[in-house]
C-alpha cells in the first residue's frame, strides 16, 4: 500500500514494505566495531541487521553505543519512501574520506520504527568496520 504525504512543505510518496519490497529488521548475531582515525567512533554487542530487497543488508548501531561528540551532523540529507527522511553525520577524524560517513534515521516511519534512535556506517568511509562473533 502506497501514499502521499500532504501538508505544509511535503509531497512525498511513502511505500509500506511488502512481498514486492521487503525489509526486515533483526537483532544481529555479531558485534560491531568502528574506528577512524585510531579512535573508536561506535562498538556494539545491540545492533540490528537490516535488511532491504534490492541492497545490501545493514548493520545499525545504536546511537548511544557510539561516540557522538566525534561525529558533525551535516546538512545533507536523502529521502527514502520506505524509511523517511535521512540525516547524515560526517567523521572530521577521517578527513575527506570520512565525509556523509553515517546516516540515520531520526524520525523512521511506523514500519522501520525500530531503527530510531539508531545509526548506520558505510564500511569504505571509515578505517574498519569490524563485524565479530558474539559469545
Amino acid at each position: 500500500m502506497d501514499q502521499t504525504l500532504k501538508g505544509e512543505g511535503m509531497n512525498k510518496e511513502v511505500k509500506i514494505p511488502g512481498p514486492d519490497h521487503p525489509i526486515t529488521i533483526a537483532p544481529a548475531s555479531e558485534g560491531i566495531r568502528i574506528v577512524v582515525g585510531g579512535h573508536v567512533v561506535a562498538k556494539t554487542s545491540r545492533a540490528l541487521l537490516l535488511e532491504e530487497k534490492g541492497y545490501s543488508p545493514v548493520y545499525y548501531v545504536p546511537r548511544e553505543d557510539a561516540d557522538m561528540s566525534l561525529l558533525v551532523k551535516t546538512t545533507h540529507y536523502t529521502y527514502c519512501p520506505y524509511k523517511g527522511d535521512c540525516t547524515y553525520y560526517s567523521i572530521p577524524l577521517g578527513g575527506s574520506k570520512s565525509e556523509f560517513a553515517v546516516w540515520t534515521y531520526e524520525q523512521p516511519y511506523e514500519a522501520v520504527a525500530a531503527i530510531k534512535d539508531y545509526l548506520a556506517f558505510y564500511p569504505g568511509r571509515v578505517d574498519e568496520f569490524v563485524v565479530e562473533k558474539l559469545g
